[in-house]
């Protein structure tokens, strides 16, 4: 990875259009850093398989960022990376649904593009840090000297799940000047300050699928048939058809097709069968997961098990949960209370309080 130079006062703040990443730009600026705005752009503009209206970078969302740049009478500028974010982004969103996980397209995008591509960018470019919107904070730990990531003040924005991908010199070299901050001051600075987008609503998290039909949007953009299969129990008795694997995520109770005693749920999808579990609301429970692709933060590796919360979906409450590394890349995680629709694909992210210990992708 391209290595910032010595520290100093170059920011390149992404501006995504919104107003969280506008008033990023102009807290950093009223500190005395020397900003610049980037705004990513990550679709081909004639690829009408995405919806204009529905994006995070629509050219309505550029002319704000810019707007809000001029405003601020600072450098403004946008990055290609549309065949970035097809690679890293929506391929790895379609494989993974092939492969019968439900994936988080915003940890990667986080993960792969703007603390990765627009992190080398800004680094080749003589940038010393860059900057987002995102509400979290970063802290050094006095002690071990490692960059800690913590949660935003304003628990109902907290981000820190999307990004416990984050290493120790990318925490070092960004800034999130709205981790203290609560999103109803946000908007109240945008408005002191005049910006376009001071009461402009949030963008969705999934930018890119158009009416959430997931099987809808892999389907137009692959131009494959994902065939039929089995519905089958957990004992594997065939109860009926179902319309193809990409239609289907553990949890789901809605357009089974089928009419059953007691509501079913989707308990597992397997690819390799091309068959979709049903179970019981129960069937849904399981106390242990394990996780591989595993980044951690607070610390470099486990030596002994860990007593931690866990957080298995975005929006969830923390479960307390044993953690225990059992490889380089790997983590077992058994739950005091069984959880409901733990699901592959999605992140397992750790905390001690309101740091973040680290993660990984459950499997």
């Amino acid at each position: 990875m391209s290595t910032f130079p010595c520290d100093g006062g170059r920011v390149m703040v992404a501006m995504s259009g919104g107003v969280d990443s506008s008033v990023a730009a102009g807290l950093l600026q009223e500190q005395g850093y020397d900003c610049t705005g980037v705004t990513m752009k990550l679709f081909d503009s004639g690829d009408g398989a995405i919806p204009r209206e529905r994006s995070c970078c629509s050219l309505e969302d550029v002319e704000d960022a810019r707007s809000v740049a001029y405003r601020l009478g600072i450098g403004y500028h946008v990055f290609n990376f549309s065949e970035s974010f097809q690679e890293e982004v929506i391929d790895r969103f379609i494989r993974a649904y092939e492969n019968g996980m439900t994936p988080n397209p915003c940890i990667d995008c986080n993960r792969h593009l703007k603390f990765d591509r627009l992190y080398r960018r800004a680094a080749a470019l003589g940038y010393d840090r860059i900057a987002t919107g995102h509400y979290v904070r970063i802290e050094r730990d006095a002690d071990s000297g490692r960059y800690l990531l913590k949660k935003a003040r304003d628990a109902g924005k907290d981000q820190s799940y999307v990004l416990y991908a984050m290493t120790q010199e990318q925490l070092a070299h960004t800034l999130f000047p709205l981790g203290g901050m609560t999103k109803a001051e946000v908007r109240a600075i945008a408005e002191a300050r005049g910006f376009i987008n001071a009461r402009k609503r949030d963008s969705q998290d999934i930018c890119f699928v158009q009416g959430g039909c997931y099987a809808d949007f892999i389907r137009e953009r692959t131009g494959k048939t994902y065939p039929e299969g089995d519905f089958i129990d957990t004992a594997g008795h065939v109860l009926g058809r179902h319309r193809g694997i990409i239609h289907y995520t553990v949890g789901q109770r809605r357009g089974l097709g089928l009419s059953f005693p007691e509501p079913m749920y989707v308990c597992a999808v397997d690819p390799a069968d091309n068959t979709v579990t049903l179970g019981t609301e129960r069937e849904l429970y399981t106390d242990t997961l394990t996780a591989e692709d595993v980044n951690l933060i607070a610390c470099p590796a486990f030596d002994a098990p860990r007593r931690l919360r866990v957080r298995i979906r975005y929006r969830q409450p923390e479960q307390w949960a044993v953690v225990t590394q059992t490889g380089e890349d790997t983590l077992k995680i058994v739950f005091d209370r069984p959880q409901r629709a733990v699901t592959r694909g999605q992140a397992a992210v750790l905390y001690d309080g309101d740091t973040v210990v680290g993660g990984g992708t459950i499997r």
